[in-house]
């Protein structure tokens, strides 16, 4: 993801003026451009004004909805304060669904619920729905198949050895470096790539790494990776991921506003991040999942995928946690899309709820207890509808 130079030479330029003359988010964002063209090492104050206005600053494809949005009914109240939870998390916009209801719907940063926002990884689990989708409309014919029989230019790579399962699950044994506090890592560098011998940027930088391990015995956390899971589905299916999403979820399902896709150097929708979007959207997604990833009354993903893309099928080394299809799951059956800076989306079948957030955390990872605290922000949240399950009386027979 590389900051448009139009934009940055121009905003330079002419920033007296547009202080004056421009909407109050502009001119926050002017006041506090971004410098680096790594959002891992942008301050606070940065990611404040550019979380909410990515597209201003980087290339992307449009992602269009339909005419009829499925609504999001006012519900009873969920009664917790969360403002101290709010503060700490940097919140900008946290809304609880329960029964297709919205209980509860808090917004901060200056931030309102006409306004997008970037997703980060949430965009991952985005991006694996369309596999299913690809293997429903008959595209990808399996995910057993080798991920270079689908990427020409991974031939002859490491990829040669790996399923697309395998990439689902980040269980490709290729050596990887997620750390995004560390500017030499893979997740650091390969933003800066440039393409070689007309490749797609990610394919570029992908084919030259190394394995670790044997395909499928050890599970690492790759950006890389997804984002080659979306060059994967638009050499499938023909067609942007933009296009896709659009076409399978976006308007059948019934999305409220138009989302964007942030694009990388080479045109292609970067699949393992930065999707932007409203928070009632990400709700909403949340609900398509919740309902079996139906759209018009039908499911757009083969029969058995939802069981298999929202359980685990990696150990990821932490107790009763695990990794799907692009998807952190838990042993109570919930699971959730994550992204760095405290995006997030979870869903409880059980309960049948959804919360989506979206923040700012002060770093990328929950280093500093943010994940746990959100972690516990659910727990919490459970316990309460629990509560009311409780106190209700029984329905005569």
């Amino acid at each position: 993801m590389k900051l448009k130079k139009t934009y940055m030479a121009g905003v330079a330029i002419i920033a007296p003026l547009l202080l004056v003359s421009c909407d109050s988010e502009t001119r926050n964002l002017i006041a506090n451009l971004p410098k680096d063209q790594n959002v891992l090492f942008w301050t606070i104050e940065q990611r404040d004004a550019a979380f909410r206005a990515m597209e201003k600053l980087v290339d992307y494809n449009e992602i269009v909805a339909g005419d009829n949005a499925v609504s999001l009914p006012q519900g009873e109240p969920l009664e917790m304060d969360v403002a101290d939870y709010m503060k700490n998390q940097r919140t900008a916009g946290l809304i609880v669904i329960h029964n297709g209801k919205v209980r509860m719907e808090k917004y901060g940063l200056d931030y309102s619920k006409e306004g997008r926002w970037t997703s980060f990884s949430v965009a991952k689990s985005f991006t694996s729905t369309l596999v299913g989708a690809a293997i429903k409309d008959g595209y990808i014919k399996s995910i057993d198949d080798k991920v270079s029989d689908y990427i020409a230019g991974l031939k002859g790579s490491v990829y040669d050895d790996v399923t697309v399962e395998q990439l689902l699950t980040m269980t490709s044994g290729v050596a990887w470096n997620e750390d995004y506090e560390d500017p030499k890592s893979d997740v650091a560098v390969f933003i800066n790539h440039e393409a070689e011998d007309n490749l797609d940027v990610t394919v570029s930088y992908m084919r030259n790494l190394k394995r670790e391990a044997p395909a499928g015995e050890k599970w690492v956390y790759k950006t890389g990776e997804t984002n080659l899971i979306g060059v994967l589905v638009s050499e499938a299916t023909g067609k942007t991921l933009s296009e896709y999403l659009t076409e399978k979820v976006w308007k059948p399902y019934g999305m409220e506003t138009n989302a964007v896709w942030m694009t990388g150097s080479t045109g292609h929708e970067i699949a393992g991040c930065c999707i932007s979007a409203t928070l009632h959207d990400y709700a909403r997604f949340g609900l398509f999942m919740l309902g079996g990833a139906k759209a018009n009354g039908a499911s757009i993903v083969p029969d058995d995928w939802m069981g298999k893309a929202t359980t685990s099928q990696a150990d990821i080394g932490v107790d009763g946690k695990g990794y799907g299809y692009q998807w952190w799951t838990d042993a109570d059956g919930s699971y959730a899309a994550q992204g760095i800076f405290g995006q997030g989306i979870f869903i409880d079948p059980s309960r049948n709820l959804v919360i989506a957030s979206n923040s700012n955390w002060p770093r990328a990872a929950a280093a500093d207890g943010g994940g746990e605290e959100r972690l516990q922000f659910y727990a919490t949240v459970q316990a309460a509808l629990d509560k009311e399950s409780s106190l209700k009386p029984n329905e005569p027979e």
